[in-house]
């Protein structure tokens, strides 16, 4: 797989630059560690890996399972990993029984190093005789001591080197192991410390779960890349982020798009914005999520397009229009699904409405190669996909205005065939959401009872919020730019979504449940999605 054409260092190259720097290297509630001794316990738990996985078949892949929160061994355990030439599977503590053994066998991991919590998660699985190991418990705890003061003696890495398995949310589907190479992981987390301007006087809040890939590629590979203070959080919490913020000192913080909006639906403050955070980043974020992050906590909020895999760069400038990507890097191209061609820039009317979505809306398609995207893991069938004569298939939805911007409109899952036009989830969720008493919301397809489907979308209210049907057809008449085929033709009223652990919604659930669920429905009355006009819409409760 290629990689893009500049100096790439590896993990073990920021790692070895850190071994003789006594700045404050990684936090965890009440402990610190300097970077000489994080990068000393790295080797420790380097040899310690070594020493586990030569035991065993000859031969068999040096990879070993993680199954905890974010704790320091997970710190520990990815630099030891690069040292010792080893490749670690981020396990999902939300997966259960045949799902989690199944992500442990897909791995070929020889051993699985388990928190102590999660061990009954794995108790009579068919795990393919991995050895299951307390991360708590004396047997890791005297492997650690018998190697205690362990040189770093590292394993040669290359950029094209694999380190890790990161296995993508699972919204459609069994979860995909993604290759991670260590260029995959140091790449952006230099890129963006130099972006940024971060240095070893910052601090890098790291909540989201070490086995994904926002938290490893924006949260911990750049704190290193920087020589910053890691702050690693156990598990996120809303309630707890301005208050670890304030305690460790925190001024820079990775998110994604959910998570992001639990923490503003904590009670306002008055002294929310006095607290030492400068710089947000992550994905996937809702467009008045971020003004409003940025105004109450006082600080910048850098969006980005992101996915597990990789693959696909934006540019995006002072000029970037609202809910934007930004314009593609060079040779990123939105091709049309049936004839493989560019397609032409949107085309709006007057009231802002997509008038070609037809033609304009196409797959993001790296052109010019395969970026990071380093294949999967043991799934030629999904490379296949992903993969082909030369050019890397994002499987998103996008399309371009005139001067080139791009705007994401949904997964080609998420795509609607709604009276004979193609839809994307994306735009009609941004008008939703701009609702001040509408939380979270999703779209997604239920079949129509004549052919194709029909728009259905669930809600979820903010806290102390009481929005009605009629209120919510008055709001979505007044949307100038929500066209008559995106009206949903049902709206559920949760109290919650169906998640994965890394926070994506899993519409495929949403879509099997349709009308029959047990939260309130409301069904679309007197508005003919059939037709070009856009009359009063109307909603009643129930059927």
């Amino acid at each position: 797989m290629s990689s893009p054409a500049t100096e790439v260092p590896t993990v073990t190259d920021l790692l070895l630059a850190r071994a003789g720097d006594d700045h404050p290297g990684l936090r965890f509630e009440e402990r610190t560690w300097s970077w000489s001794r994080h990068v000393q316990a790295c080797a420790e738990h380097g040899a310690a890996l070594r020493s586990l996985l030569a035991a065993g078949s000859p031969g068999a892949p040096p990879h070993a399972g993680v199954l905890a929160d974010n704790v320091p061994s997970w710190s520990f355990l990815l630099g030891g990993a690069a040292f010792a030439g080893a490749v670690l599977a981020g396990l999902n503590p939300v997966r259960r029984g045949e799902a989690l053994a199944r992500d442990v066998r897909l791995a070929d991991c020889r051993v699985v190093l388990a928190q102590r919590e999660y061990l009954p998660l794995l108790a009579g699985l068919d795990l393919a005789g991995a050895r299951v190991i307390d991360l708590d418990g004396g047997e890791w705890a005297d492997l650690l001591a018998a190697h205690r003061g362990a040189a770093p003696d590292p394993v040669a890495a290359a950029p094209d080197d694999l380190l890790m398995l990161i296995y993508t949310s699972g919204t459609s589907g069994d979860p995909k192991a993604v290759r991670c190479t260590h260029g995959k992981i140091a790449f952006p987390g230099r890129m963006l410390a130099d972006r940024f301007g971060l240095s070893t006087s910052d601090t890098a809040y790291v909540a989201m779960p070490l086995f994904h890939s926002n938290a490893v590629l924006a949260g911990w590979s750049v704190g290193l890349a920087a020589g910053a203070t890691i702050a690693l959080r156990r598990r996120f919490s809303a309630s707890g982020f301005l208050p670890d913020v304030r305690r460790f000192g925190a001024t820079y913080a990775n998110y994604v798009g959910t998570p992001l909006s639990y923490v503003l639906a904590t009670p306002r403050k008055p002294d929310d914005a006095d607290n030492p955070l400068r710089l947000v980043y992550g994905n996937e974020g809702a467009e008045a999520d971020l003004a409003t992050f940025a105004e109450r906590f006082g600080c910048d909020v850098v969006d980005a397009f992101g996915s597990t895999e990789g693959g696909v760069g934006f540019a995006r400038t002072p000029d970037t229009p609202s809910g934007s990507l930004g314009r593609p890097a060079e040779g990123v191209l939105v091709l049309h699904p049936d004839t493989g061609e560019p397609c032409p820039p949107a085309e709006f009317d007057g009231a802002g409405r997509l008038r070609n979505a037809e033609e304009a809306v196409g797959e993001l398609v790296n052109a010019a190669g395969t970026g990071w995207f380093a294949g999967y893991y043991r799934d030629p069938a999904a490379d296949a996909e992903r993969v082909h004569d030369g050019r890397y298939f994002t499987g998103d939805l996008a399309y371009l205005d005139t001067d080139g911007f791009c705007y994401f409109a949904g997964r080609r899952g998420d795509w609607l065939r709604v009276g004979g036009e193609n839809l994307g989830t994306a735009p009609i969720e941004r008008v939703l959401l701009r609702h001040p008493d509408i939380a979270e919301a999703t779209v997604y397809a239920v079949p129509d009872e004549r052919v194709g489907d029909a728009v259905m979308a669930a809600l979820v209210l903010a806290e102390g919020a009481t929005l009605g049907p009629a209120e919510f057809g008055e709001f979505l008449t007044r949307q100038a730019d929500l066209g008559p085929r995106q009206v949903p033709r049902y709206v559920r009223i949760s109290g919650e979504l169906p998640r994965t652990a890394t926070y994506k919604v899993l519409k495929r659930e949403l879509s099997t449940q349709g009308t029959r669920c047990a939260d309130p429905v409301w069904r679309l009355r007197g508005n003919d999605t059939q037709t070009k006009t856009k009359p009063a819409i109307r909603y009643s409760p129930g059927f």
